[in-house]
Parts: C-alpha cells; structure tokens; sequence
C-alpha cells in the first residue's frame, strides 16, 4: 500500500459532505486527500510521511471567499489607514500623520472610513483642509462607493458648482451648490482619475500582502471581483498573471472581468480575448462582473420602490440601475452562451430582480449551462423572488458581516427602507428555505476578509463583541454547518472548483486548521476562535506562531 505525504490524525475532521460527516484522520498524496477515516488511516504513515497531531483541533475543507478585491486591498493597506476606527478626530489625526510622514507624495490616499461617523454620512472638504490644506487628498470609504476629497483636489479636478452630476452618481454640494467634499458611486472617477495609479510592482507586492493575510485566515481560494479599470484604479490582473507565472500565487484564483457599464455588447469580444490571455496556472478569468445598482446608504441601491426621506416620506428617488434592465438580458444571454460565468453586483431588490431576470433569459435562450451565474450582496430581496434562485440555478452569493445592528445599518440604511423592507434585509435563512445554493464572501477591503467573523454573524446575527444582545431579524440566521458549506463548497462551486470545498477522497488537499472544534463550541465563541494552520493542494502555505 502506497504510502502518504501527510497524513493530519486525532481530529476532529469536518468533512463538509452532506451527511455533514465527521471522521478523525485524513490522508494527503500528491496534493489530493487519499483517505478520510479513523485509525485505519494512520496505515498510510510511511518513513517519509509528515503526521500532523490534530489533538483535538478541528481540521476544515479551506475557505474561499466568493467576493474579494485582494490586490486592492494588499495595496490599500500601504496607503492611509482609517480602519479599525469610527472617530472623526482620530481620522484627521491618521491623515495628518500619514502626510508628514510621506511629504513626498503627490497625493494623499487611503481608505476606511465610514459613513457613521458623519452626519447624514456627508463629511466635508474643510475638514480635510484643516489637517492636510496643501496637497490633494483622496479618501475612499469602506464601502468604496464614495470618496472624501478636499479642496485641493476638487479643484485640481475641475469641480465647481457648475458641474453636472455624472449619470452614475452625484456630487454631494454645499448650499451655493459648491462641491461639499464627498463624491457618491461613479462621481468619485472624477478625482480618482488624477490620484496616480500604484506601479506594476505595487500591485503585484500588494496581491503578495493580500496573500498571506488570506491564508492566515484559512482561505485557499478566491474570485477577485473586479478586474479591470475601474474609477481611477489600474487593472489588476497583471499581478495575478505574473505571480501565476512565477509560482507566487500559491492560491487558487478565479477573477471576474469588468463591465464597462458606459459601453455595451461591443465589449464582449474582448472579455473573450482576456479570459484566453489570463489563464495560467493557479489563475483563470471566466468570469465577468456586472455592477447593477450602488448601495442603500448613499440611495443608489435599485429599490422596487423610492427611499423615505429622513422625516419619514416617500421620496422621488428608488436609486440607480447602472445597465439598462433590458440590455441587461441580453448580454448576459451572450455571454452566457460564451461559457461566461456572471457576476452581479445586486444589493436593492429591484437589482436582483433585474438579474434573475437575465438570468432567466439565458436559460430561455441557452438552456440550462453549467456557467453558474451568482448574485452579490442581496442586501434586499424581494419576496417573490426568493424562489427563483433555485429553479434557475442562481447562486446567492452572500456577505455576513453586514447582517448585524452597527449604526450604519441603524441610522443610515433602517430608516429610509422602512419597516417593511428593512425586515427583507440579507435573508440568508429564507434563501437556504427556498433552496438556493449559498456562497460567501468578504468583499474585504470593504470589510474584514476573515471567514470566522463572517461565520459568526451568519450564525448569530450579530457582530463579534456586540454587547446590546439585539439580534439582528434572527430568523434569516443559518446553522454553523450551513454556513461553513456556504464559505467552503458553495464558494468553491462558484470559483469553479468542483474538486475542492468538501473532505473526500480524489478531492484537492485545500485545508484549515482551527485552533478549536467551532461546530461543539457556543455559537457566541465562534469568532474566538483562530487558524493554526493553511494547506492548498497539501503544501502548507501558513503556520501560526
């Protein structure tokens, strides 16, 4: 009997299939599981074969994150820094530091702050002044669906009180009309287009850094949600492409290709040439991104009906549909044709709606393909449409960290949605009730990339350390072990990865290492616990200290 390169004994071993599993030892040769069991693996223990010791340490299928922008995070996290904080001085402090400690930069950006910590999530330009007056600043938000300049850099890009608001987003403006400071969705390229773009060598340092983060988390795999220009920022794909070529991208990485949302079906051609060009290794690109609507907190999320306002009314505005919803078919129709794989971006209810919708005339069109399209974020969904998720083979692609009371949910999102379509908010729960497939993913750097956290609020419904017990609609909750198949297999099905996201013999040997059995432990502890371990394909890409 051949013997194994690794075998990880005295588990528990989570096998993620459907019986929900467990064994106690698992067997790795040439990068695939040969055996899951109990004793009788430890059979396989040869002279030459590496015995990880589980003592009780719970060993997982790796975790992909079916939402990621990881270079633009690996390379924001060099810029200036406004996470991990919601304090308007400490934010003006950071900036300040940042900037004496980089005179020689031309720009001043950076990323993270959040829409709480301002009034009405409008902060303003003379805020920025007063700590950096001199030089242009460009600060995205967490969110990264608007920006904070100050007026060195609105006037180095041209804005006054008579420029137009673009068609995909607006100028946020003083009461003379002059621009306040804060740009929302596509007015934010109107700056970014000036902010000097991070070198080759940047991105690729930054897709390393992104790397190692990601894999200290327990995750093996990813789809980068956005390849391609986008407001200012360069393609990343080329750091993916090198490091596929040099052997430094040690993930497994499916990327989804921009959709100029100003140009249509003319594009498609060269959406087929890039999926042919970046392919290499441990990277391919069949997928495309679509972003359909913007987000509920700047009123941009496409709503089957308007926003209320802040005394309560109706408002003119239901938000944005980035493509026309009839187009919309028809291009996912050909793409689908294609072998594409699409990618929306859909957060208000009627911007999935108008995905399924295309969704649904590919497989009118095309029949049923294995092309497994997915939809992003589901902030809101309508009730009619939960169904339709499963009986046309759409993925629910969900995010949930942001299914939690934080005062952006509470102040800037619960009152304008109202009762009744707030309550429809992130339904994980009735989702999984209606039979769709679940995936998960991050969205990091808009919010933490660690899959534990997100596995805890899934679970309970609120954030790791919530204090207040309020539980955020707790019958859209999911079981531990639902939640783990959404960031494990369903992430997997998604990033095309049929051969990984359970434990089984022939699957690849992507695994995580926990320093704890999560599925035994109380629900509230989840987030507690850590990573020990990190293998892709049975190499051991990270080893806690």
């Amino acid at each position: 009997m051949a013997k194994a390169d690794l075998v990880l004994t005295r588990g528990p071993v989570h096998t993620g299939d459907a019986a929900r599993t467990r064994a106690s030892s698992l067997a790795v040769t040439g990068g695939r599981i040969t055996a899951v069991g109990h004793d009788e693996v430890r059979e396989l223990i040869g002279p030459s074969t590496e015995v990880v010791d589980l003592a009780g340490k719970l060993l997982l299928p790796g975790f992909q994150d079916a939402h990621i922008h990881a270079v633009f995070g690996g390379v924001e996290s060099a810029a200036c820094d406004l996470t991990g904080t919601v304090g308007v001085a400490e934010y003006l402090e950071r900036i300040r530091a940042y900037a004496e400690a980089h005179p020689d930069r031309e720009w001043i950006t950076g990323s993270g702050w959040s829409l709480e910590s301002f009034e009405g999530g409008l902060p303003t330009r003379q805020l920025l002044d007063s700590v950096v007056p001199d030089r242009p600043v460009h600060l995205t938000n967490r969110d990264h669906h608007g920006a904070w300049a100050n007026t060195r850099a609105l006037e180095l890009a041209g804005l006054t009180r008579d420029t137009p608001d673009p068609a995909d987003g607006r100028i946020e403006r003083e009461a003379d009309g002059t621009p306040a400071g804060m740009l929302q969705e596509g007015a934010t390229a109107l700056v970014a287009r000036l902010v000097p773009p991070a070198t080759a060598a940047e991105r690729l340092t930054g897709l390393l850094r992104a790397q190692r983060l990601l894999h200290s988390l327990g995750i093996t795999g990813w789809q980068d949600a956005l390849l391609g220009e986008f407001n200012g920022q360069p393609d990343p794909s080329d750091a993916y492409l090198a490091a596929a070529r040099s052997g430094a991208l040690t993930a497994r990485v499916t990327g989804a290709l921009w959709w100029d949302r100003d140009r249509g079906a003319e594009q498609i051609p060269e959406l087929v040439e890039r999926r042919a060009e970046l392919s290499h290794g441990r990277f391919r690109a069949g997928s495309v991104k679509i972003m359909q609507d913007g987000i509920a907190e700047n009123f941009t999320a496409a709503m089957t009906s308007p926003y209320l306002d802040g005394c309560g009314c109706l408002t003119a505005n239901s938000g944005l549909s980035f493509v026309d919803p009839a187009a919309l078919c028809g291009y996912v129709t050909e793409l689908d044709a294609l072998d594409f794989q699409v990618h929306f971006h859909a957060l208000g209810d009627r911007a999935v709606r108008e995905a399924l919708d295309a969704v649904e005339a590919a497989r009118a069109k095309n029949g049923r393909r294995a092309t497994r399209h997915h939809l992003a974020h589901l902030q809101v969904v309508h009730p009619d449409d939960l169904h339709r998720f499963a009986r046309l083979g759409a993925v629910a692609n969900i995010q949930p960290l942001w299914a939690a009371h934080e005062p952006q949910m509470d102040e800037l999102t619960i009152p304008f949605l109202g009762p009744e379509r707030a309550a429809r908010q992130y339904p994980f729960g009735a989702l999984q009730r209606a039979g769709a497939t679940l995936a998960a993913g991050s969205d990091w750097p808009v919010s933490s990339p660690d899959p534990l956290a997100g596995l805890h609020v899934a679970v309970n419904r609120m954030e790791p350390g919530a204090v207040d017990g309020r539980v955020f609609l707790p019958e859209q909750r999911l079981d531990l072990a639902s939640a783990l198949a959404a960031y494990t297999a369903g992430s997997a099905h998604v990033n095309g990865h049929d051969d990984a996201g359970t434990l089984a013999v022939g699957q690849l040997a992507d695994l995580v290492v926990l320093d704890r059995d999560i599925l035994t432990g109380p629900p509230t502890e989840i987030a507690d616990a850590r990573v020990e371990r990190t293998y892709v394909g049975g190499e051991l890409v990270y080893v806690a200290e």
